[in-house]
């Protein structure tokens, strides 16, 4: 599968190691284990041309086959330690699918389990935004809302005082203020020579706007209720 002729390669990064929560992608979520979701999501992209499972634990590597996930390669441990780096997990994928089956990609996408609702259509959106721009990278974002620079507070000695001294007297009005956005980790696309050489955002970066109830971020045990409550909210639409 492929979108104007463009290869993308997805890689879900799924380490066994998480000292927040204890095999964190592979908890279940809903009755299905984390990184499921993913798994899922990907393989429902009609633009993905190929999407692969890179992992060091031999247990995730089982879960994600029993989900029908490719998982061509177990991950070397040396790359699955607390400072590893997503760089330098997805710098390993391209260069052992190259090196063992031929295979060299235009596009690289980072899909990380923590995000179980991301869908295949923000996939696809992402895919499209990126290559119809010709865009560097395609990074998802979600709105934050009611926020600005502007209420950003300190306190000192007890006192509430403005963070940036440029701050009024007045309260902003929200309608006065600019729209503000964060990434929301569920996609990050990125062209593969800019991989190559470390650098995740290139010169220009595009935003895919997602919406708050699909960028649920799983990094505590309070985050697994809110995707449950979404996902509940969703199959009982």
């Amino acid at each position: 599968m492929v979108y104007k002729n463009k290869k993308i390669l997805g890689v879900i990064t799924a380490r066994g190691g998480s000292k927040g929560i204890p095999r964190k992608n592979i908890k279940e979520l809903n009755g299905k284990p984390l990184i499921a979701y993913t798994i899922e999501s990907a393989k429902d992209s009609n633009y993905l041309t190929r999407c692969i499972v890179s992992t060091d634990d031999e247990e995730i590597a089982e879960i994600s086959k029993q989900h029908s996930a490719d998982v061509p390669f177990i991950r070397p441990a040396e790359l699955a330690q607390d400072k590893s780096t997503s760089m330098e997990v997805v710098q390993h994928a391209l260069k052992w699918l190259k090196e063992n089956n031929g295979e060299e990609y235009d596009y690289l996408m980072i899909l990380q389990p923590t995000s179980p609702l991301r869908t295949s259509e923000d996939i696809d959106e992402s895919i499209k935004i990126a290559v119809d721009a010709d865009a560097d990278s395609v990074m998802s974002m979600k709105e934050l809302e009611d926020f600005s620079p502007k209420k950003m507070k300190k306190i000192q000695d007890g006192i509430i005082l403005p963070y940036f001294e440029e701050e009024g007297k007045e309260s902003s009005r929200r309608q006065d203020l600019k729209k503000m956005y964060k990434r929301n980790c569920a996609i990050y696309l990125t062209k593969v020579e800019f991989i190559e050489k470390g650098d995740l955002f290139g010169r220009v970066s595009h935003a895919y706007i997602m919406p708050e109830d699909r960028s649920i971020d799983i990094n505590q045990p309070i985050d697994f209720e809110l995707a449950e409550f979404f996902l509940n909210n969703k199959n009982n639409v």
